[in-house]
């Protein structure tokens, strides 16, 4: 397994290098600062964040492995088998905030665990995905999203895109607001079928279209003249992804009760976020239309 876990690690090296590199060159004026970090307990990783771009108001590419002897209840308590095992996490994973309002948020991540104990087979699997979160949003572009999400599942059977939007759908949803976080995408978990090799091939599809899927979008929309109602109102709607983020989402919640590197861990939060008391849009604005349209689940590939 040892040949295997090299491979991945690999990919993950250069998907970060790839990805930094591409959103530095699209955002023209600042750099990812290199942040090299060690575990105390076992890993570490490196941390790249871009900040006060002229795109990107902040960008964190995180790439870790971490190891331990024992996993937190975040990770026992849908899976009981893991309990006492050593266990191996490594991934890459992305928050995007963008300075302009028209230009969604958007988040990517994917992931390899495994357990071991001596003498006895290894538990792993790969995770991962990404979604978009828009604040003024365009049919457009979350077809664009959509379509994209597909190319990557397709060669891995056809409905393997609509069970992954699905579980994206249910994933990134506010159960305290009755809201969806944004549009959706592919969202993935536990995956360790029929193989080693062709998960392995499914999660490299994934991370390799999330460039292709978003670059698109920032490119079009990045220079779309906004004000100040519309900065406020990203800043409103920024407190949704705060909200998901430190209530529901696995990830966050695994890297904190694990022990694991605060700074890069909460790197996904948005550098300004505001929340106001029983805030209301006005009606058919096209603030009101976020939530009544583009929250709203929908087939965006059938226009339904």
């Amino acid at each position: 397994m040892n040949s295997n876990i090299d491979q991945v690690r690999s990919y993950f090296n250069n998907l970060q290098m790839e990805i930094t590199s591409s959103l530095q060159a699209a955002d023209g004026l600042t750099e990812f600062v290199t942040d090299d970090w060690v575990r105390e307990t076992g890993g570490g990783g490196r941390t790249m964040v871009l900040t006060g771009g002229k795109v990107f108001e902040q960008a964190g590419v995180n790439f870790s492995e971490v190891t331990g002897d024992s996993l937190p209840a975040s990770a026992t308590a849908h899976r009981p088998e893991l309990a006492g095992r050593h266990y191996r996490a490594m991934g890459v994973s992305l928050v995007i905030h963008p300075e302009n309002p028209h230009v969604p948020a958007s988040h990517a991540n994917v992931r390899f665990f495994i357990a071991e104990n001596p003498g006895e087979e290894p538990i792993w699997w790969f995770g991962g995905g990404f979604d978009l979160t828009p604040y003024y949003a365009y049919e457009e572009d979350c077809k664009h999203w959509h379509r994209t999400a597909k190319q990557a599942c397709d060669p891995f059977g056809p409905d393997q895109y609509f069970k992954y939007k699905q579980w994206c759908d249910n994933y990134f949803y506010l159960k305290h607001r009755a809201e969806a976080r944004g549009i959706g995408g592919l969202f993935f978990d536990d995956l360790n079928t029929p193989d080693f090799e062709t998960a392995f091939a499914f999660m490299r599809s994934v991370g390799d279209h999330y460039l292709p899927a978003y670059l698109p979008i920032v490119e079009k929309r990045k220079d779309t003249a906004f004000g100040e109602q519309e900065k406020k109102f990203q800043w409103y709607r920024r407190g949704r992804y705060v909200e998901f983020n430190l209530v529901y989402d696995r990830g966050t919640l695994f890297g904190l009760q694990s022990g694991g590197r605060t700074e890069s861990i909460l790197m996904s939060l948005p550098p300004v976020v505001n929340w106001q008391y029983k805030y209301e849009p006005e009606p058919g604005s096209r603030e009101a239309r976020l939530t009544e349209f583009f929250l709203q689940p929908r087939d965006w590939l059938g226009g339904k």
